[in-house]
C-alpha cells in the first residue's frame, strides 16, 4: 500500500518538456488535461516549457500534435510489443 502511494506521489510530480529550453532560460509549468488517446486513461502530470518558447504559435501546434497522439504507458507499451512480433 505504502509503495502505490509513493508511486501516485512520484507520477503527480511528473512534467513532461515540450518544446525547446535553452540553459539558462526559466521554465514554465502548467497543468493541462492529458488523456491516452486510445483508452481515453487521464494521465496524471503536467508540461513544462522554455519562457521564450511558452505560448507561440510553434507552442501551440507541438501541444496540439502531443495531445492527438499522446498514449499512456500501457498502450505505449502494447503498441510497441505488438510491432516487435510482426
Amino acid at each position: 500500500m505504502f509503495e502505490a502511494i509513493v508511486y501516485i506521489k512520484i507520477m503527480q510530480n511528473m512534467l513532461v518538456i515540450i518544446g525547446k529550453i535553452s540553459e539558462n532560460e526559466k521554465r514554465v509549468e502548467f497543468g493541462i488535461d492529458i488523456h491516452c488517446t486510445n483508452c481515453g486513461k487521464h494521465v496524471p502530470g503536467g508540461l513544462k516549457a522554455g519562457e521564450k518558447y511558452y505560448q507561440t504559435k510553434e507552442f501551440e501546434i507541438e501541444l496540439e500534435e502531443f495531445l492527438k497522439n499522446y498514449l499512456c504507458g500501457i498502450c505505449r507499451d502494447k503498441k510497441r510489443r505488438k510491432i516487435l512480433e510482426d
